[in-house]
């Protein structure tokens, strides 16, 4: 049994991320620096969107998304219930309601065809838009979603937490990576430290739309301006405007990112790729190890799919036995995630067991094992081992 506990995520912190962010610490600015936009340059250029806007975090990123697509009272929003609780919270933050579909049980991903037929139980208008999740790093079809909300007139956001490097091929042969800009109005990453780039906390938005893309720099700003062609009328009693002259013209929040932030993820965006290439070096290993595992599920995605492997997740019947069995060997194997139907603030709304059967029977059996770019051969060996036990 390993000395310290092996965790489902680890955050790997070099000597190089550190310095980066000793730079920022000693220099002019701490926040509002130059160092946030050259990480949102960066980061647009990574995923291969036109625009990028660093936030607070995640949840501040889907938050933020809502408001610049206009989601209020009477806004109706679809999304999946396998997935964590920011991914529906975002819509209720704006005074939308939330709607749920189920996942198709080969993916665990949210499906079109059950979001196709929600919509199609509804009149024309009913919905406002979709949101589907890159879940565990596994690329959602965003074309066949693309498709189906232009059908309906409904905008998308795609929450790429778990996918920044991900890619999928669509039916013409053209690739596509998560959050690039192509597919969905809107995309957002987390930065998260068990995420794929760790900056303590942190998110990012991206986009194709210049109109979108201005109006989040005004909302994370709580909606102030200090550019003079976007002035909207004189101050009283000053025909001159000065050079500190600002406009707050909407209701927005302190959703900015710090520059030591910034300066952190950008360090690790700079062994981006590197990082992505190990995880999914990991999950070929488990991939070959579970092969026909008796009592064990895996989720292989096809081979044109690039999945980013933030978690890598089993299925079993006895979940819980096999959750246990590892925790009493120092695997810290985590469950992601519960339905957040089933969570009591959504229950309030009327939703209950039995409404999506695959999203609650994937909860049931499913257990992520340790996926992190630092683990080490002997310890995947050790969680290999200790799957196979723990299933006896």
């Amino acid at each position: 049994m390993p000395e310290k506990p092996i965790p489902y995520g680890r955050q790997h912190i070099t000597d190089e991320d550190i310095a980066a962010v000793n730079t920022v610490l000693r220099g002019p600015f701490l926040t509002q620096g130059p160092t946030i936009v050259q990480f949102e340059e960066a980061f647009a250029q990574y995923v291969n969107a036109p625009y990028a806007v660093a936030v607070a975090n995640g949840t501040a990123a889907l938050h933020l998304c809502c408001m610049a697509l206009g989601v209020g009272p009477g806004t109706r929003v679809i999304t999946t219930p396998i997935t964590f609780s920011a991914s529906a919270n975002c819509v209720r933050y704006c005074g939308g309601e939330v709607y749920f579909a189920d996942i198709d049980p080969t993916t665990a991903l949210l499906s079109v065809d059950a979001v196709r037929a929600l919509i199609e139980q509804h009149p024309a208008g009913y919905f406002s838009g979709i949101i589907p999740v890159d879940f565990a790093g596994y690329p959602v079809p965003m074309d066949e979603f693309r498709a189906l909300a232009d059908a309906h007139g409904l905008w998308l956001i795609e929450d790429s937490c778990h996918a920044p490097g991900g890619f999928f091929t669509d039916a013409t042969g053209q690739t596509h990576r998560c959050g690039d800009g192509s597919l969905a109005d809107l995309a957002i990453f987390s930065f998260h430290p068990v995420k794929h780039i760790a900056a303590g906390e942190g998110g990012m938005i991206t986009t194709a739309s210049k109109t979108l893309y201005d109006h989040l720099l005004r909302l994370r700003t709580h909606g102030i301006t200090n550019k003079a062609g976007d002035f909207t009328e004189p101050y009283p009693g000053e025909p001159e405007r000065g050079g500190w002259y600002m406009e707050m013209q909407e209701l927005g929040y302190n959703y900015r990112l710090t520059d030591f932030q910034a300066a952190l993820g950008l360090s690790q965006l700079g062994r981006a790729d590197t990082m992505f290439a190990e995880r999914t070096a990991i999950a070929r290993r488990y991939d070959e190890a579970f092969a026909n595992t008796p009592g064990l599920d895996l989720i292989v995605p096809p081979a044109n799919v690039g999945h980013a492997y933030h978690l890598y997740v089993v299925q079993t019947d006895d979940r819980k036995g096999l959750y246990d069995f590892l925790r009493s060997r120092n695997i810290m194997v985590q469950v992601h995630y519960i339905p957040v139907h089933l969570m009591p603030y959504y229950r309030q709304f009327g939703w209950q067991p039995g409404d999506f059967p695959h999203a609650e029977r994937y909860y049931a059996r499913c257990l992520s094992l340790p996926m992190f770019p630092t683990l080490t051969p002997d310890e995947q060996a050790y969680v290999i081992e200790s799957v196979k036990l723990g299933l006896k």
